[in-house]
């Protein structure tokens, strides 16, 4: 432990009046690594060393050393990610908003470290950095650099601070593409990630982007082919980039609402060229700032960086690539963010969930665009609180008593209730049939409360799919792995017999294409178990037949105008609907308050489970709408 640093602890300081949910006053800290003859090696094949790494930590490393949380700037952040430099600093670190005690990533339970990448230009080694050699600065003469580069001399940093393992690493962004080097680079080291609103391999899009910022750059007179004086240096072109790079960062519904087409400085058109409207002179301030904290030829590393990166380079398919992944895996995108649009996100899901990985994704409903990840959204704070919570307080299972399911209330991190509380009969059934140990998929979980019970009861591996936002949220807070996706839409990204049991609780009279659905689930699934509400259950016929009103009952609550309710099905419906599609019922159990009903199940059960298998033999089996159009 010699060659460790002392001192392993964030200690904070808000002697300065800081608020109490910030860290206080903070110091970037240095350390040189990569001594010759010990020099890093690059992938261009060239090699590097000594390496100067600028980094700040944030609470305390706790005594086994297991509550380590390494943050992955963006492309234009740096160390400085939370806290403040001094009491006067106006502005504190760039991901202030979640790093802190009790905020997201709780600085009273983790020991944050936050390190700039190689290639930076603050504090880390890079373009503007002494080249030891000639005394005078790199310039273009700098390497070109990888993401994999950059994770090689965070890992060595990781372990000049003595920690052996990461509780978790997270980023955004180029951040997130740090994040999936970590976990398939060092899959060992690394107990859990979160990838926030970045992609597997940099799209031609973006690339086409960071080649436009390029050329500003070097098409400014005083880039003098990268070798500038730190004052002047190529300002309007890295400015032109930044202005250009940050509407990628914004959404179209964003910018209408912040400036609309509003004039700056008058209520008429001025007749010239220089900048009338507000999203004009926004973008003039952002370039200027940016230029007086960022280095051009930073800039160019570092979006050549980026467009380099594909984890997938070097194996045969991003399935291979990903299955290296060991810990369990958070994903997040934002609606609105068309630099990194979902789709790339759910790439890197489905990638991990076809190769048995442990993950989770949330599409989360934002208007701001890329840069969602940087503003305070609460939904991205509880994931990423409750995420890292279920990695550090794992869930034990609970003694299984004479109900097979655990009967305590569940609570998320923030002491708020999870599940409903209302019981249901028919997880009690589900828990009984689903043999210990299977892979099983939830559609329609919910908050998860059934596949909690499968987990507990049964020691099942268990993933949810569920479309409501809130929902998802609610998953990972109670340590249930979810992906938001809806079924209608097919599971066209899973493969045929990936899970044992795919379970449709209480959810196939919603569906817009109940057929189609229940394909999916057979091709993805050895076993279906689906139940749903039995429309001709006494009680609706009743409400029918003498009040001549829509039935509400304790199974179907909804008032008609605002059901969720799509489709009327009874017992029998159900049946024939197996028989006609050549579903094989291997069980059919009614059910109502009391249990199973044995005497007049279309009657007197309000609800019912079957048990489901593709049935080979049958013509109509084999016949499967292949979109949701066709299971119309």
């Amino acid at each position: 432990m010699s060659d460790y640093p002392e001192t392993i602890v964030g200690t904070p300081d808000r002697s300065g009046g800081f608020p109490p949910d910030s860290v206080g006053l903070v110091q970037t800290q240095y350390v040189t690594l990569f001594h010759p003859p010990n020099v890093l090696t690059l992938d261009c094949g060239a090699t590097l060393g000594p390496i100067q790494v600028a980094y700040e930590t944030y609470g305390r490393l706790n005594e086994d050393r297991s509550n380590a949380v390494l943050i992955c700037h963006a492309l234009s952040g740096d160390a400085h990610a939370a806290g403040y430099h001094s009491p006067d600093d106006r502005k504190p670190g760039w991901w202030e908003i979640m790093i802190g005690p009790g905020k997201g990533i709780d600085t009273n339970r983790y020991f944050v470290i936050c390190s700039n990448f190689l290639g930076g230009c603050k504090g880390t080694t890079g373009p503007g950095s002494i080249n030891p050699e000639t005394g005078r600065p790199y310039g273009l003469s700098f390497p070109v650099v990888t993401v994999a580069d950059m994770v090689r001399v965070q890992r060595e940093l990781i372990r000049y601070l003595g920690i052996d393992q990461l509780l978790c690493v997270i980023g955004g962004s180029l951040g997130g593409m740090q994040a999936l080097e970590w976990v398939t680079r060092y899959p060992d080291v690394v107990r859990g990630s979160v990838l926030i609103a970045t992609s597997y391999a940099t799209g031609a899009q973006q690339i086409a982007f960071d080649a436009v910022g390029r050329n500003a750059i070097q098409a400014d007179p005083n880039f003098n082919n990268g070798d500038y004086a730190p004052g002047p240096g190529p300002r309007k072109g890295l400015a032109v980039a930044r202005m250009m790079a940050h509407i990628t960062y914004l959404s179209d519904e964003s910018m209408r609402r912040k400036f609309g087409r509003k004039l700056r400085y008058s209520d008429q058109f001025g007749y010239h060229f220089d900048s009338e409207f507000d999203v004009e002179t926004y973008l003039d301030y952002q370039g200027e700032g940016f230029v007086n904290r960022f280095d051009a030829n930073s800039y160019l590393y570092v979006t050549k960086a980026m467009d380099y990166f594909d984890i997938s380079a070097g194996f045969s398919s991003l399935d291979e690539s990903l299955s290296r992944v060991q810990g369990k895996t958070l994903v997040v995108s934002f609606t609105s963010d068309w630099l990194f649009p979902s789709y790339q996100s759910r790439e890197i899901v489905y990638a991990l969930a076809r190769t048995g990985r442990d993950v989770s994704y949330c599409n989360i409903q934002s208007d701001y665009g890329h840069d969602s990840f940087l503003l305070d959204v609460p939904s991205l704070r509880r994931l990423i609180r409750g995420f890292l919570h279920n990695l550090l307080t794992p869930k034990e299972p609970c003694p299984v008593c004479e109900s097979p399911c655990p009967t305590r209330q569940e609570t998320a991190p923030d002491g708020n209730y999870i599940f409903s509380g209302r019981h249901r009969i028919d997880y009690d059934t589900i828990v009984d049939l689903v043999d210990p140990g299977s892979r099983v998929l939830d559609i329609g979980c919910g908050t998860g409360e059934l596949l909690c019970k499968l987990i507990r009861a049964k020691r099942v591996k268990a993933l949810g799919l569920e479309v409501d936002e809130e929902a998802v949220i609610r998953c990972v807070e109670s340590g249930i792995s979810v992906i938001q996706a809806d079924i209608d839409k097919g599971l066209a990204d899973l493969p045929s017999r990936l899970f044992d049991y795919v379970i449709l609780s209480m959810t196939l009279q919603v569906l817009a294409f109940p057929r189609f659905a229940l394909c999916e689930m057979l091709r993805i699934g050895r076993r279906c178990i689906v139940s749903f509400p039995n429309f001709g259950h006494w009680r609706a016929r009743t409400a029918h037949f003498f009040r001549g009103r829509a039935p509400v009952t304790p199974i179907l609550p909804y008032q008609w105008y605002d059901t969720p309710n799509r489709h009327v099905v009874t017992i029998k419906d159900f049946r024939d609907f197996c028989s006609q599609f050549g579903l094989r019922v291997v069980r059919e159990i009614p059910l109502n308050e009391t249990g199973v009903v044995r005497f007049l199940p279309n009657l007197l059960a309000d609800e019912a489970l079957y048990v489901l298998e593709k049935n080979e033999t049958d013509p109509a089996a084999r016949h499967q709408p292949s979109s949701a159009a066709s299971g119309k």
